[in-house]
């Protein structure tokens, strides 16, 4: 390993030199997961699998949209399912002295 004397340096050339190591940090640890990566796909393929098929691939859940529960009282297109954050014209709502079940849909 090369031997610096950092006290010699310029300010110009140790920015240089910590973005120097920076990147050679970053492309070391690129190589170890290279390297972890093929040592697990080939004992997958020793063991007759994939290893797509090991792992399996991430799906995402999604809930289906739920159905209307609240309308605002004046404009019938703004509705609310109930879930979530209130909306701003359900809050006024309440706080004009209407309750849930004023606003609720039949």
């Amino acid at each position: 390993m090369a031997d610096y004397d950092l006290e010699a340096l310029s300010l110009s050339e140790l920015k240089k030199m910590q973005k120097d190591i920076a990147k050679a940090i970053s492309t070391y640890e690129d190589r170890q997961k290279a390297e972890a990566r093929a040592k697990v796909e080939a004992l997958a393929r020793d063991l007759g699998y994939s290893l797509a098929e090991l792992v399996g691939t991430e799906t995402k859940i999604t809930r289906a949209p739920a159905a209307a529960k609240y309308r605002h009282p004046e404009n019938p297109a703004l509705t609310w399912s109930g879930r979530g954050r209130k909306p701003q014209w359900f809050v006024k709502a309440l706080d004009a002295g209407k309750t849930a079940s004023d606003l609720a849909i039949s």
